[in-house]
């Protein structure tokens, strides 16, 4: 579907250096997806016409109500579980610290070690590092050189204290896949709550949580082509955790404040979409990602690709280039494609991820990493554009260099 033919476009179009007219290029959807036109359909009924509070028990709350009701029914859909395992967030920050924080505090009789990885979102490093002013000790576990984390040296990292280990499904950065069902196989045999990060991998490949075997799982709506500022917590019955937001008893007690009931129903929507397309998707935005890569590597002898070579997210495409710097390629670009150096949630600057510090990426390739990732909207056009003017750039930068 080419709905941006039909509809008000978020990809406005630009002059090239040529004076050719051509559409802006989008290439950084692991830092945000556009919404999608039925996302943005849904969310304008209960912007105006269902306005009313879903705790309300007259008509104006009836349709909200139900449209919450349905949307967790959608989640739960995506993630194949039960609807009452479905806790709806403000976005996948709250949800990991949601999940780290409530195990931590609801545990800490039991134990005081959480188990996490050098490589997980600040969501979590973050969460991790603020719980040890409570006395928690944390293990930060290495991954080899592909991002990869060892299972071998997660088991041995475990103690009889240990009662968390949470690790991502795929890193946002490099797109490496960890293997999150072995995971769940250790943590089970040593009665361990098992916490994955989600946001990246949700609606791009399975996250169906019985094969994953996870306890919790966090969920960020901005990254499937819902709207930002709506997350989702999956807490598989039974267990506890401490009670991150007091309120009253919205979310079955577990997550106190009246429901953003737009962003809600408009999640529900893209979760649907994602159930119903994923295969297809996948391969989509495998062979577009593929494609830029091939495209560039042809051209450009020095570039490195970072991350697992099959394990990796299908969209997502972290290079490197030998002596150039990412914060210059991407002023040069800038203006015609949305790519990011690093991540683009929480750093703006060019300069080495600790992403590719923990891979071991020599330092002279890490400064010229950039991140590609596809997306549902991206198009052949968009990869061929977007190829000529990354090679474009970097000979530009290397001649510079040549010149100095």
């Amino acid at each position: 579907m080419v709905w941006w033919k039909n509809t008000v476009t978020p990809f406005p179009l630009v002059a090239d250096h040529k004076q050719k007219i051509m559409r802006r290029i989008y290439l950084d959807y692991n830092a945000t997806t556009p919404l999608h036109p039925e996302v943005i359909k849904k969310m304008q009924k209960y912007m105006y016409e269902y306005f009313g509070n879903p705790s309300s028990s007259h008509w104006a709350g009836k349709k909200p109500k139900e449209a919450v009701k349905n949307a967790r029914e959608q989640v739960a859909e995506l993630l194949n579980c039960s609807p009452e395992e479905i806790v709806f967030t403000s976005g996948g920050s709250e949800s990991n610290n949601f999940a780290i924080k409530g195990i931590a505090f609801s545990r800490k009789n039991k134990g005081n070690h959480i188990i996490t990885t050098q490589i997980e979102h600040p969501a979590v490093l973050e969460v991790c590092k603020y719980l040890e002013k409570f006395n928690f000790k944390i293990t930060y576990l290495p991954v080899d050189n592909y991002g990869m984390l060892n299972i071998k040296i997660l088991e041995k990292a475990i103690t009889p204290e240990t009662i968390l280990v949470s690790v991502m499904h795929a890193n946002n950065e490099v797109g490496t896949i960890q293997p999150v069902e072995e995971i769940s196989k250790i943590t089970k045999k040593h009665s361990i709550i098992f916490h994955t990060d989600a946001a990246q991998s949700a609606g791009k490949i399975p996250t169906d949580v019985k094969k994953l075997g996870v306890d919790l799982l966090s969920i960020a709506g901005h990254k499937l082509y819902a709207p930002k500022g709506i997350g989702v917590l999956f807490i598989k019955k039974g267990i506890e955790l401490e009670k991150f937001m007091h309120g009253a008893g919205q979310e079955q007690g577990k997550r106190a404040g009246t429901e953003n009931v737009i962003e809600i129903a408009g999640l529900g929507v893209a979760c649907e979409i994602a159930v119903n397309d994923i295969k297809t998707n996948m391969q989509k935005l495998k062979n577009l990602r593929d494609k830029i890569f091939i495209g560039i590597k042809n051209i450009i002898e020095d570039v490195r690709l970072n991350g697992h070579l099959d394990k990796r997210l299908p969209n997502t495409l972290s290079l490197s280039f030998k002596g150039i710097r990412a914060n210059e390629l991407i002023k040069k670009t800038e203006d015609y494609l949305a790519v990011s150096a690093g991540a683009a949630c929480h750093s703006g600057k060019s300069e080495i991820s600790y992403v590719l510090k923990a891979m071991n990426v020599p330092e002279d390739w890490a400064i010229g990493t950039i991140r590609i990732s596809t997306g549902r909207f991206t198009d052949e056009n968009d990869v061929k554009n977007a190829v000529n003017i990354i090679v474009k750039a970097i000979s530009e930068l290397k001649k510079k260099l040549i010149q100095l």
